[in-house]
């Protein structure tokens, strides 16, 4: 029986996305979720999607906090033959994903404070954990078949297992920077990102069981151990008898048992329990008169060899097959350098430019009282670094209409995804690279209609794709292309206070992946999404 390749990256969930590049969350503002479309903001929220269009806010300080609540989940169905039931989903819930922003404006200067989710931001739960987890179980049963030919009774014909996890993360981002007005057309950026970053993982599998003869449940461990041990017994106990015979081969290893009987090498009692040996073993009554005495010596010795590779196999299999328990946090901190350019080469043209940094970020790896298995799936550092980011966005004001145009580039190829997470847990021995065919790239449209003096509804729409390549998806992290629309309004309390609130839903297309297992050979996984969101914040300005 083939030694089965059990799990070796459970628990690998290494992102929560919601909205942005594959680690990224560019969803930083009320105004966003409604428009869809900021990197030319001169608004509060230019903090984060366009700092150095600051200055053309007014002298004073401005402040604004936002929340979102988001919903999301990531159904998957497997082919995979083995499985009990191959559809899985994840579900991720943020109740509260809180944003805030802060800027002093004087004349030529502006100074800003940022601080929210970069990355992250909520907890996503499985219930039923994911294929990876439950394929490796699936071929403990076809790996147990030759069983039944040892004995009826160890016909295992199903199992079934208690598999399931949670992981959280958030990857905090405090921003700090200063924007200087050059003339009337450019202003400039400079600032950093502080990125304290914290992951956990909480969840098990076990309660692994066998079933035996389709109507009985058995603790795999424990049975597996028990067969383990009887047939260790029996490989002995054949090794005795065959190294008892081995004596009588050269003088009476051409003969057969009646032969041996009649010379008296044999008493008809041993003649007898040596038959019922060898039937025990499968072989018919005229099979066994055939067998000279060296055949049936190395019938016994082979045999007790197989037994005995089959009784260790089966020890290993059932300590592959115990109780596993993740419970660990992960925490590391980075900077990210940003640099910003805004342009307004004429009234009501506005041109918002934006560079961060590659941010390199590595999580040190904590295990909590009862994990177990955290540091074999994790070692001691993770490396969790957050590609460089490219904003562009061009923004015109008629008075009645804002319209914003962005363009967003990450730079995923510049960023070692690890090894393609399926792959290890199937036992490859040759694991693909998680690889990106391009960058990535977002590019949205949003349109503002300043009805009243007081109120304006927006509606904006964004397309994004991350350019990965099919040796990136995996069940554990995917990326789907997807299409964004959003919506909702602006109210002006006062000429100080503004009420934002705005609700999005992302389209993404299903994406069907092929894998090739070791064993059972190529089989398809159905990977999807969908992410609904709702914003709101206020905003106050003190002139």
């Amino acid at each position: 029986m083939k030694k089965l390749a059990f799990i070796t990256a459970l628990f690998m969930l290494s992102q929560l996305i919601y909205a942005g590049g594959l680690l990224t969350n560019t969803n930083q503002s009320a105004q966003f979720i409604r428009m869809m479309s900021r990197n030319a903001s001169t608004g509060i929220d230019a903090v984060y999607f366009n700092p150095a269009g600051l200055t053309t806010m007014e002298n004073g300080f401005h402040f604004a906090v936002y929340n979102q609540t988001i919903f999301q989940t990531k159904p998957v169905d497997s082919e995979f033959l083995l499985l009990n039931n191959g559809s899985y989903e994840g579900i991720v819930n943020v109740p509260v994903f809180p944003t805030a922003f802060a800027v002093y404006k004087m004349d030529k200067w502006a100074f800003s404070l940022g601080f929210g989710p970069n990355a992250g931001g909520g907890s996503a739960d499985y219930e039923r954990g994911l294929p990876s987890f439950e394929i490796p179980i699936t071929k403990v049963v076809p790996g147990l078949a030759p069983l039944v030919q040892i004995d009826p009774a160890m016909n295992v014909t199903g199992y079934s297992a208690d598999i399931a996890f949670e992981g959280r993360s958030v990857f905090w981002g405090l921003q700090l920077g200063a924007t200087y007005k050059v003339n009337d057309i450019f202003s400039v950026y400079g600032g950093v990102r502080y990125l304290p970053s914290k992951t956990t993982y909480q969840g098990y599998i076990q309660n692994i069981q066998l079933e035996l003869n389709n109507d009985q449940f058995v603790s795999a461990p424990s049975w597996l151990t028990g067969v383990s041990g009887t047939l260790g017994g029996q490989a002995s106990q054949l090794e005795g008898v065959a190294n008892d015979l081995q004596q009588y081969v050269p003088q009476g290893g051409s003969f057969t048992l009646s032969q041996l009987q009649n010379f008296g090498v044999i008493t008809s009692a041993q003649k007898a329990q040596l038959e019922g040996v060898l039937t025990g073993l499968g072989y018919n009554s005229s099979q066994v008169d055939a067998m000279n005495l060296e055949t049936i010596q190395q019938t016994f010795a082979g045999t007790a060899d197989q037994l005995s590779n089959v009784s260790q196999t089966l020890s290993g299999t059932a300590g592959m097959l115990g109780d596993k328990k993740v419970d660990t946090e992960q925490t590391g901190n980075a900077f990210t350098p940003m640099l910003g350019i805004n342009i307004s080469p004429m009234e009501n043209l506005n041109i918002g430019l934006k560079y961060e940094m590659k941010t390199s970020l590595t999580l040190k790896n904590t295990p909590n009282e009862g994990d177990n298995y955290s540091t074999t799936l994790f070692g001691d550092n993770v490396n969790s670094d957050i590609p460089a980011i490219l904003g562009a966005g061009v923004g015109y004001n008629t008075g009645l209409i804002e319209a914003q145009f962005s363009y967003t580039m990450y730079f995923n190829k510049d960023v070692n995804w690890g090894p393609n997470i399926r792959d290890r847990s199937a036992g490859h021995d040759v694991v693909r690279n998680r690889e990106i065919d391009r960058n990535g790239m977002e590019f949205a449209l949003g349109l503002q209609f300043n009805v009243l003096d007081n109120f304006a509804f927006s509606v904006g729409g964004m397309y994004g794709d991350m350019g990965i390549a099919e040796s990136y998806q995996s069940d554990f992290s995917y990326s789907n292309p997807s299409t964004t629309a959003g919506a909702g309004f602006a109210w002006n309390i006062t000429d100080a206070l503004t009420f934002d609130a705005g609700v999005s839903n992302t389209f993404y297309q299903d994406q069907t992946v092929s894998f090739n297992d070791p064993d059972l050979g190529l089989y398809r996984e159905h990977l999807k999404k969908t992410t609904l969101n709702f914003a709101v914040g206020l905003s106050y300005s003190i002139f």
